[in-house]
């Protein structure tokens, strides 16, 4: 049997590139050894059934499909993971693709493990794998050019865009509306006893405009955030109130105290209104007692965010303050952190001190035993509340004092360009020897279409790699896709968040290529940056 035809260790000749670090040697053993068994066990190969001419392409399936997003997990022995990183830590730019090595003559055999077709049987098209019996690469390969945006996080049911801003109810304000109908509709009973059942609905309203109460606290939050062009995600209305997630830190300590007041100071004003309109009806009525309801509550809740701890309102107001004496936004935040536990230990304990001793208007004898364990819920409640959102504001304030060490220049990887017909094992092999993780695809030019994903890469089985080129695992790239190498911290993320990805290509300014950067190396450096102490 002529040498050409027997079977290949790594599938198309052209390639050169072995599927493992054995290869060269394991396929000059089965070229001398003129057809016996491969190295390692395999069951030996069939006849080829004839030598293409020069130059021709392997008979192979060959597929060009841009690939899916794989949700394939850890990697196998992805090639290019195994490369040193450079002993400076940077990525240094890419050149031109190498060139090519002369083509030695293919052969017709097709990979290890598949037979080779018969005599006369007919060869499928490009693109086509027939007999295929690997799901995770037929997966990785399934038309799709890229990874779908993920869903924008909801948070609840969606109730407008005010500003346009998605305003959200959590599921958790059914049950605190639930809770307010029945307490608040035990007093109407002792007030309005002709009511009767209708009182119900009498305090469901009361619920529901309680709320848009505490969503117009918020809209005052979100339009002075807009004022000062800081990005607002959402308003969510939730169990306790509601809250403004607003994306970026204020620029000065003066406008993080107006962004913070104007909240409360609306409560307030709303209190003003509905104490007017309760001086317009007659009292004892539905609606004197459901305006004297939600003036009463406005002031508790203007009060009650007037506390000088984080994460109300009043501990961002003492927060700026601290700011502007110190020049310090970090100060700022950790003394109004601990000022906000510390009023988390006050609720737990004072709340239902205060209630035993009747100084929030009800005599001790009048207060019962379930009254004194709803206080003490309540109490617990608002203090876990207020303990965990000082702990997350100190969490944040450590992220951000972080953030800037998250640089792109340094966590890009080095990147190979590769022609979109390069085989997957050839294309490992050149990012091998370069010591590079990530391979780009580039047209004749040069210039770069697609990213080549190692999800997918880690999804197709080895003795496939030869066959499988480049392109069918690429994701095309947009314009969102392309980051500065400058870029770093908050920008660098909000770049990120904009256009979710899984690679990136970082660009120098002159747009030349600079290398790759994974969404899994920037998450690592997130949180090993939350890990140090500030």
């Amino acid at each position: 049997m002529d040498a050409r035809t027997s079977r290949p260790a790594a599938g198309d000749a052209r390639t050169r590139g072995p599927r493992d670090h054995r290869g060269r040697e394991r396929a000059a053993a089965v070229r001398h050894r003129r057809g016996d068994a491969a190295r390692g066990g395999h069951r030996e190969a069939p006849r080829a059934p004839a030598v293409p001419a020069e130059g021709t392409a392997p008979t192979g399936p060959a597929p060009s499909r841009p690939a899916a997003a794989s949700d394939t997990g850890d990697h196998q022995e992805t090639a290019p993971d195994q490369a040193k990183e450079p002993a400076d830590g940077s990525a240094p730019r890419p050149g031109t693709p190498p060139a090519e090595d002369p083509e030695p003559t293919p052969t017709a055999s097709p990979s290890p493990q598949e037979p080779a077709p018969e005599d006369g049987a007919p060869q499928p098209p490009a693109g086509t794998r027939p007999h295929d019996t690997h799901p995770e690469r037929a997966a990785a390969t399934s038309g799709r050019k890229g990874p779908a945006k993920p869903p924008e996080p909801r948070g609840g049911l969606l109730m407008g865009r005010p500003f346009g801003v998605p305003v959200y109810v959590a599921p958790s304000w059914f049950l605190v509306a639930a809770l307010i109908t029945w307490v608040f509709g035990g007093q109407l009973d002792r007030v309005l006893p002709e009511l009767g059942a209708a009182r119900y609905l009498v305090s469901l309203f009361f619920a529901v405009a309680f709320y848009a109460s505490v969503l117009v606290h918020e809209l005052a939050h979100t339009v002075a955030a807009l004022r000062f062009k800081l990005p607002v995600r959402r308003i969510q209305l939730q169990f306790f109130g509601g809250v403004s997630e607003i994306e970026k830190e204020s620029e000065t300590p003066g406008r993080e105290f107006v962004l913070a007041f104007v909240g409360p100071l609306l409560s307030l004003v709303l209190a003003g209104v509905f104490y007017l309109g309760m001086m317009a009806v007659e009292p004892g009525t539905v609606p004197g007692v459901l305006l004297a309801g939600l003036m009463v509550s406005n002031v508790i809740v203007a009060a009650f965010n007037l506390l000088p701890g984080l994460p109300l309102d009043g501990g961002r107001m003492l927060r700026a303050v601290v700011w502007k004496i110190t020049g310090k936004p970090m100060s700022g935040t950790i003394a109004a952190a601990w000022v906000g536990r510390a009023l988390a230990i006050a609720v737990l304990i004072g709340l239902p001190l205060l209630t035993q001793s009747g100084a929030l208007g009800s005599s001790a004898e009048e207060t019962g035993g379930m009254d004194t364990v709803m206080d003490a819920l309540l109490a617990a409640i608002l203090a876990a509340i207020i303990w965990t959102g000082a702990g997350n504001s100190l969490r944040m304030a450590r992220l951000r004092e972080h953030l800037p060490e998250l640089r792109a220049r340094t966590l890009t990887r080095r990147a190979v360009p590769i022609e979109p017909a390069t085989p997957l094992s050839e294309a490992l092999r050149r990012a091998n020897e370069a010591g590079a993780r990530a391979l780009v695809v580039v047209d004749a030019d040069g210039e770069p279409r697609s990213l080549v994903r190692e999800a997918a890469i880690v999804g197709v089985p080895e003795h496939r790699r030869p066959w499988v080129p480049v392109s069918g695992l690429a994701q095309d790239l947009t314009d969102g896709m392309r980051v500065s190498a400058e870029l770093a911290g908050e920008d660098l993320l909000d770049t990120l968040r904009a256009t979710p990805a899984t690679e990136y290509l970082v660009v120098e300014e002159n747009g030349a290529i600079y290398g790759v950067l994974s969404a899994a190396d920037v998450e690592r450096a997130f949180v090993k940056a939350m890990a140090r102490p500030s």
